[in-house]
């Protein structure tokens, strides 16, 4: 962790004044600690475990962490912090997920607490802890510093006991607020105490008949005996319905801060509500907005209709994940797998500027909040700076027919002898994004296109020029070619793009020709860089094949066979 003397004073001075969210959310916190003083500041993110962990999950982790680190700047580190990862796992099972396997041991097993109700996948002890493993896989994973926290382990230990009984004894308080917003027919039966079956183990939902504060119980019926039990709320023999669970656990942890989903504003009301009924003051927060799948749905846990963590990962990196998460919070996004590449690819553009910035700059730039502050220094392959981009590794997996990362690094490391693996891990695992998401998404959405007479002209052009071309593999050397070329064949007429010398510039023609006939793509990289990289006499390969009709005819035959398969 960063000590206050680590803090650089440009940025500790700049931060004051930041207008990124996540310092706009930790000064909420700052004003809260003003107004009551405390030892420590507690982040809480709360996950109900009835369904896989999906990546909206990932995404509320990632963004407390954010605004816990502008916490951080802004008070200098001077107050302790700490985050908790909450999973609801007591809660009963009331729905059997669609996205599980063997779903008829789930749907035995209805009513039960999560952490009673078997594994679908048999590794562990219930599918409560096998939802909760998976969830702290992916947060240790990606490297948050959080404290787990299970509700059944908290309510059995006694943790909430306290809480527990002040809401026995304020139950009133709490109904008055909670029955205004059920149904008719739901606020007949409600009661903010859940208790767990003696006999059966179930989560039960029924009426209470009396809540006898002084002793800590509550006593109920048996809806399909009819007989009456008395039963603590303490010692985990009670189940708190959703908000005032909610708002019991802010008040007993002392939870300062916690984000929710823009479908729970009411629900944040009411818990605050209760909170305050309880005598406490319920955590700053924000609401975000929901992420949404291809078909524009909210994704959902039971549902299964949203990328997972590791379905990103097959195709993205870690970083472009948690810059999805960090672009605006409060804007509906869509989460499918065309968002990926972009998102790489943006992510290494901000590290490109960082370096450059002062600290105003680095403090309104993604990679300082993904980094924590301390954001690693570009994978360059060159001296002069020179990166590889997502898309010209998808352009350079279409042209070299490459199935494997070997093919990749043997073109990247003609240009960069010294590049590799070992040396960029970052490009590595990029390459290994490339090949699995062009040959899932890419080539089957390809649209080659002959060239017309115009376009033939151009491309036979620069094959010529670039066979007379003796130079250094440089690509600003050779995009000054693809350029000179569409300068002669395709010059920009409006006046608009003009050279430094006075001449006109190129059409945007030339370049969506190269895309078009070369990639099967409406855009691309940026071609004198993708030369360099995969070779002059390769490139004019490609021409070649191009002018001959040979891309064209190879995409045919390759969606007629995914057509046949």
């Amino acid at each position: 962790m960063t000590t206050p003397s680590a803090f650089d004073p440009a940025i500790l001075e700049a931060a004051a004044t930041a207008a990124a969210w996540p310092f706009e959310e930790a000064r909420k916190l700052v004003a809260r600690l003003e107004k009551k003083p405390k030892a420590e500041v507690l982040f809480e993110t709360g996950y109900g475990p009835s369904g896989l962990p999906h990546i909206g999950t990932f995404g509320e982790v990632a963004r407390t962490s954010m605004v816990r680190h502008a916490f951080r700047v802004l008070t200098n580190d001077s107050v302790p912090t700490r985050l908790i990862a909450f999973s609801d796992d007591m809660d009963g099972l009331r729905k059997v997920p669609d996205n599980v396997p063997n779903r008829e041991k789930l749907a035995e097993a209805l009513n039960l607490p999560l952490t009673k109700v078997p594994d679908p996948f048999g590794t562990h002890e219930s599918f409560g802890h096998h939802n909760n493993a998976e969830l702290r896989r992916f947060l240790d994973a990606f490297g948050f510093d959080y404290e787990f926290r299970s509700a059944t382990d908290c309510y059995k230990a006694g943790l909430f006991d306290d809480t527990l009984r002040l809401v026995a004894e304020r139950y009133e308080a709490v109904m008055a607020i909670m029955l205004p917003s059920l149904r008719a027919e739901r606020s007949a039966s409600y009661s903010p105490f859940l208790p767990i079956h003696p006999v059966t183990g179930h989560v039960m939902q029924v009426p209470i008949d009396e809540v006898r504060a002084s002793s800590g119980t509550i006593v109920w019926r048996d809806p399909a005996t009819g007989e009456a039990y008395e039963t603590p709320v303490t010692g985990g023999h009670v189940k708190l319905q959703w908000k005032p669970d909610w708002a019991m656990r802010w008040v007993a942890l002392g939870v300062d801060y916690e984000m929710a989903g823009k479908d729970l504003i009411d629900s944040v009301k009411l818990s605050g509500q209760i909170a305050r009924a309880l005598g406490a003051e319920p955590p700053e927060g924000f609401n975000y907005e929901l992420f949404l799948d291809e078909k524009g749905q909210k994704i959902s846990k039971s549902k299964g209709n949203g990328l997972t963590i590791d379905e990103w990962l097959a195709y993205g990196t870690p970083e472009s994940l948690a810059l999805f998460m960090y672009n605006k919070p409060r804007e509906a996004k869509r989460l499918f797998f065309d968002v990926i590449p972009r998102h790489v690819d943006e992510y290494g553009n901000f590290l490109e500027r960082y370096a450059k910035q002062d600290a105003k700059l680095r403090l309104g730039n993604p990679v300082w909040h993904l980094h924590a502050g301390e954001p690693p220094a570009p994978e360059t392959i060159d001296a002069s700076g020179t990166t590889i981009s997502f898309a010209m590794l998808l352009n350079l997996v279409a042209v070299a027919n490459a199935d494997t990362p070997e093919v990749l690094w043997g073109f990247i490391r003609r240009y960069a002898p010294n590049v590799g693996p070992e040396t960029h891990p970052g490009l590595a695992a990029q390459v290994a994004g490339a090949l699995a998401y062009y040959r899932d998404f890419v080539r089957p959405e390809k649209q080659y296109r002959a060239a017309t007479d115009e376009e033939a002209a151009a491309l036979r052009d620069l094959s010529e020029t670039l066979g007379a071309y003796d130079g250094a593999i440089d690509p600003e050397a050779l995009q000054a070619i693809v350029y000179e070329v569409g300068r002669r064949h395709f010059p920009d007429l409006s006046g608009k793009a003009k050279s430094p010398d006075g001449r006109p510039g190129v059409s945007k023609t030339w370049f969506a020709s190269i895309y078009n006939v070369l990639f099967g793509e409406a855009q691309g990289p940026r071609f004198g860089s993708f030369i360099a990289l995969y070779g002059v006499p390769e490139t004019r390969a490609l021409l070649e094949k191009a002018l001959a009709g040979d891309l064209v005819a190879e995409h045919a035959a390759f969606l007629e066979s995914r057509k046949a398969a």
